[in-house]
């Protein structure tokens, strides 16, 4: 067996059977990684280039905006935030068929927007809309189904941490990326929207929610004016460039405070829990950054990108066909393995077989995103699936099936996006990025 046969079968059988047993993936890669490293190039070889390559791999400063997000995010989680986007929500698509379900899919999208998690959302949102969704009577299976499916569009919506990773794998431009993902996002949350219309459209026991007054309407969307003003905020200020990506999280941060205060929502003792959640989080991500940076070099070393390229232009040199291979290759991948490690994984080794048939790295990394994102609502490990059926209080099995028809849509809307590169770069080019 030549060299780079044994390299890639201990990172693929290595990390596949670390995680079998219940190893936490970023323990996985870290161990698969360093164990080709040493049958690559020796223990002593093997500890100095990990250790430098653990360094290099977070010894950026674009990185240090994954923490403040996150901490932006959990700070708003907890601030108050999620109600007033919610009554946002309410406001602007209420008097549709389903207007608890719709209320539920726009609330992800504007939530998700702000804190970048799709964890935080479902959760956020699920636990304010579940109970209100039974009150009226709806289908609560289905209302969970609806309340993951449409979560994931908050990490394709800028800000996104998912994007941050993947712009520092691939050395492309994080304000290109967010731009990029607001097209792709946005429609993620119509589709979800649509598929409700259907199922509402046949159920006229779903009431639409009472009517409000002008000036009632008025006064909900003023009082999230200043947590809607955050996305205003934190993106102008990237693309008319005032301010880094980087230090556009630590005012993120700062403004998330300052309003959870004025909302006073939190107290000076709620801090302590909510930076130790925040620091829980960004351990194990910027963790999983410095021991996939291992991986991608032992890869490197033992030209398993090369390898893979070559596999796929076997198989056939139509780069729709490839893309499709990509595409389905992808979605089996993010059912398994949550989307940072998929990302800091896969795209070294997928990037240089697009860019070879002249894709464009900001369009890959915006589907890639995506089809990552499908991952986290699809079984067997589903992060947001088991967080949304959790807080809806309902059984996995029970909820999946309602899952379907978003799922088929979804990907429709990925193979859409992925074979329309001007869904991803129109924006980003019209605006010079």
């Amino acid at each position: 067996m030549d060299i780079t046969t044994l390299i890639g079968l201990i990172l693929l059988v290595g990390i596949f059977l670390l995680l079998a047993v219940g190893v936490p993936i970023a323990v996985a890669v870290g161990i698969a990684s360093g164990l080709a490293a040493i049958v690559a190039i020796g223990l002593d070889n093997a500890m100095l280039t990990s250790a430098q390559q653990m360094f290099r791999g977070v010894d950026s400063f674009a990185l240090l905006a994954i923490p403040f997000f996150v901490l932006a995010g959990v700070i708003m989680n907890n601030g108050g935030i999620a109600l007033r986007l919610i009554n946002a929500a309410k406001v602007l698509v209420g008097w549709a068929p389903g207007s608890l379900m719709q209320t539920n899919v726009a609330a992800n999208a504007l939530f998700g927007s702000v804190s970048g998690s799709a964890v935080a959302s479902v959760a956020a949102v699920g636990s304010t809309m579940a109970p209100l969704q039974a009150k009226e009577g709806y289908d609560r299976n289905v209302a969970a189904a609806t309340n993951i499916a449409s979560a994931p569009s908050g990490m394709i919506i800028p800000p996104s941490n998912l994007m941050i990773v993947y712009s520092l794998v691939s050395a492309t431009s994080i304000a290109g990326l967010f731009v990029g993902g607001y097209i792709p996002g946005i429609l993620w949350a119509l589709v979800c929207m649509f598929i409700v219309y259907i199922y509402a459209r046949k159920r006229p026991e779903l009431r639409v929610q009472e009517k409000m007054s002008w000036g009632r309407r008025g006064k909900i969307l003023l009082d999230a004016v200043p947590a809607l003003l955050l996305i205003v905020i934190v993106i102008g200020g990237i693309l008319v460039g005032v301010f880094t990506p980087t230090e556009a999280s630590c005012i993120a941060v700062l403004y998330a405070l300052v309003l959870s205060f004025i909302y006073k929502a939190i107290k000076i003792s709620d801090l302590k829990p909510i930076f130790l959640d925040a620091a829980r989080t960004t351990s194990v991500v910027l963790y999983l950054i410095a021991v996939s940076s291992v991986m991608s070099w032992v890869m490197s070393y033992a030209r398993i990108p090369a390898l893979v390229a070559d596999g796929l232009f076997a198989i056939s040199e139509n780069p729709y066909v490839i893309l499709g291979l990509i595409i389905a290759g992808l979605l089996v991948v993010g059912a398994f393995m949550d989307a940072t490690p998929a990302v800091l994984i896969f795209a070294p080794i997928l990037l240089p077989v697009v860019t070879a048939f002249g894709m464009d790295p900001l369009h890959f990394g915006v589907f890639m995103v995506m089809a990552l994102s499908i991952g986290t609502i699809t079984p067997p490990v589903g992060p947001v699936l088991f967080v949304g059926v959790r807080v809806a209080n309902r059984r996995i099995e029970d909820v999946i099936r309602h899952l379907v028809p978003f799922f088929i849509a979804l990907v429709v809307l990925l193979s859409v996006v992925a074979y329309t590169p001007s869904l991803s770069t129109w924006l980003p080019g019209l605006l010079g990025l």
